[in-house]
């Protein structure tokens, strides 16, 4: 996202000036040490009046679910899914699996309905590549949201064809050995 813009002068079928379309973006890496970046970037677009989401699909513990959000200011709603336990491995429970699913779910729909301008999908190719979200599913979310959603997906391993979709992709690695 470049920058903010203020759609209450918009009018609410009005086009967004310039064309402005969102971008995806990747953070990627064996170390998984770029959410603190990936939250600055959600935290200083929703003090600035953004609508934002942030999912965190293999995070549980605390039975977050769709139904309760956690609200950080005004814009940005965070999300985890409704389990008891982190999610580490793809063995997992066909009631883990139903609470992810309905996650995804939902996940798909507000960007489907340009809820947020700006959705951050934590450890999401975890999420595929233990088979709990289907690939193609992600692809089409990235191919056929509104033009103007931003979208970041994070996670290590990130699957080709996403990387192939990607308008941006970084990849965090260690620069030196400690």
């Amino acid at each position: 996202m470049v920058g903010q813009i203020e759609t209450s002068k918009l009018g609410s079928d009005a086009p967004f000036p310039g064309g402005v379309e969102g971008l995806v973006q990747v953070f990627t890496g064996a170390q998984r040490a770029f959410f603190t970046g990936v939250m600055a970037q959600a935290l200083r677009l929703a003090t600035q009046g953004t609508p934002v989401l942030v999912v965190q699909f293999l995070k549980g513990g605390i039975r977050q679910g769709t139904e309760h959000a956690v609200r950080l200011g005004q814009h940005l709603d965070w999300l985890r899914c409704d389990l008891t336990r982190i999610i580490d491995t793809a063995e997992i429970e066909e009631g883990e699996i139903s609470a992810l699913r309905r996650l995804w779910e939902h996940t798909s729909r507000v960007i489907e309905e340009g809820r947020y301008a700006l959705v951050v999908l934590d450890e999401l190719s975890l999420a595929v590549h233990f088979g709990l979200v289907p690939l193609d599913e992600v692809l089409s979310l990235m191919r056929d949201r509104p033009a103007p959603v931003d979208l970041i997906l994070t996670g290590p391993e990130m699957p080709q064809p996403i990387l192939d979709l990607a308008d941006q992709i970084t990849e965090i690695r260690r620069s030196h050995q400690p």
